[in-house]
């Protein structure tokens, strides 16, 4: 059974980035770097309180697809190029998903009324924004010292590219 979920968008992301593969891979890898997140008039008020919180997650639609169509549910990550090591789908966080939802841990660093000032790019300028949570770290942070899988066995640098990973 298939079922739709429309979803608004609360706001839009604006940053320096136009293209993939210039565009660091992930928000905590490029803590340097700072954007703006644009919120839509009617979610304004949803923004109050959000200044007490250090970061928050980002929960965006990444709405530039490399490719029509369903994602292969085995493929190769951008941390794998060089080995071309394909793995499931559902062990990497890269943009192309059968739902292309991204999620970025962002260092708030203002709040105003109709925008969100950040730390941690890792997305496209015009990326719509479907949510923002604050980060709990009660909530958010897992006990010990969890493992990552595959991500575990790769070293990279801050603000690495997809280019960059290029074989």
């Amino acid at each position: 059974m298939e079922l739709s979920c429309p979803l608004p968008v609360i706001g839009t992301v604006r940053t320096g980035h136009r293209e993939k593969e210039t565009t660091p891979i992930q928000a905590g890898v490029n803590r340097a770097e700072h954007a703006t997140l644009e919120v839509a008039e009617r979610y304004r008020d949803g923004l109050d309180g959000l200044q007490g919180f250090d970061y928050a997650w980002l929960i965006t639609w990444l709405h530039q697809p490399d490719q029509a169509g369903q994602p292969p549910l085995r493929q190769v990550p951008f941390l794998l190029r060089r080995q071309q090591r394909a793995v499931g789908i559902f062990a990497t966080r890269g943009p192309r998903r059968v739902n292309p939802i991204g999620l970025s841990l962002i260092q708030v660093q203002a709040v105003t009324g109709a925008t969100v000032e950040f730390a941690g790019v890792d997305l496209l300028d015009g990326t719509p924004v479907l949510d923002l949570k604050p980060y709990v770290t009660r909530f958010d942070q897992p006990p010990g010292t969890p493992r990552s899988g595959w991500f575990d066995e790769v070293t990279f640098g801050d603000g690495v590219t997809p280019r960059q990973l290029a074989p």
